[in-house]
C-alpha cells in the first residue's frame, strides 16, 4: 500500500497551501511516501490570533479523523500548532506540528534562535508556546514583520520586511539561527538565508522531514 503524508494548511488561503507544496517538493523522493498538501476550507483566511487558532481546532481534528485511514502521518502546517494534541488523540498515526518541529530543528543549528512572526499580536502566543516547551532560555527574540497573511503575496515588500527583521534578530539580539514563524513565509526561506547569512528553518520543511523519518521507519502514533 502506498504511504502518504498529509500536510494540512488550517487557513483557507490556497496561495499559502501552494507555497507550502512548493517548499516541500524537494522532500518528494522516488519510492518515498507521497506528500499531499491540503487546505482546510473551514479555516479562516489566516490564523493570526489565539482566537483564530482556537477556532480551527475542531474542524482540523475532524479532518484528521476522517482521513486517518488514508495517511501514515499528518503535519499541521500552522505555526500555532492548533489542535496538535487533540489531533494526536484522533489518529493512530504520528501527527507533527510545524512550530514544535521548527523550534526543535533550530536547537540543532545554533545556540540562540530568533523567530520572525507576521504580526505583533502573534508574538505573545508564540512566547507562551516557547515557554511551554521549556526552551525560552535559547530564545533570542521573536519579532514581527508587520504583515498579515493577506499581505504576503507582495514578494518585494515581504522580502524587505523579512530581511530587516532578520538583521535585527542577528545584530541586536544575537540570534545565530532564524525560524520562520508562519507557513505563509515558506517560499522566502532560501532568499532570507542568503540575505542574512544565517541558517533559516522553514518549519513545514522541518516537520515533513520528521514525518518522513517516522513513516519510513514504520513508527506509530501515540498509544490510545
Amino acid at each position: 500500500m502506498a504511504r502518504n503524508i498529509i500536510v494540512i494548511n488550517p487557513n483557507s488561503t490556497t496561495r499559502v497551501t501552494a507555497g507550502i507544496d512548493a517548499a516541500v517538493d524537494a522532500l518528494r523522493i522516488p519510492g518515498g511516501p507521497g506528500i499531499e498538501c491540503v487546505t482546510l476550507q473551514a479555516g479562516p483566511p489566516g490564523v493570526e490570533s489565539q482566537r483564530d487558532a482556537d477556532a480551527v481546532i475542531q474542524p482540523l481534528v475532524d479532518y484528521v479523523h476522517a482521513r486517518d485511514n488514508e495517511a501514515d502521518a499528518f503535519v499541521i502546517a500552522c505555526y500555532s500548532d492548533p489542535g496538535l494534541h487533540s489531533a494526536r488523540e484522533a489518529s493512530a498515526h504520528p501527527v507533527f506540528g510545524i512550530a514544535e518541529c521548527g523550534l526543535m530543528a533550530a536547537l540543532t543549528r545554533g545556540e540562540r534562535f530568533g523567530v520572525l512572526s507576521i504580526l505583533a499580536k502573534s508574538v505573545p502566543r508564540h512566547l507562551r508556546y516557547v515557554r511551554a516547551l521549556g526552551i525560552d532560555s535559547r530564545l533570542a527574540a521573536d519579532l514581527p514583520i508587520g504583515l498579515g497573511i493577506a499581505e504576503l503575496g507582495d514578494d518585494a515588500r515581504v522580502m524587505e520586511c523579512m530581511i530587516a527583521v532578520g538583521e535585527r534578530l542577528r545584530d541586536e539580539h544575537l540570534a545565530d539561527v532564524l525560524v520562520m514563524g508562519c507557513a505563509g513565509m515558506a517560499r522566502f526561506r532560501d532568499r532570507l538565508e542568503d540575505a542574512v547569512g544565517l541558517p533559516v528553518i522553514e518549519p513545514t520543511q522541518a516537520a515533513v522531514t520528521m514525518a518522513l523519518g517516522a513513516v519510513c521507519l514504520g513508527q506509530r502514533g501515540r498509544a490510545h
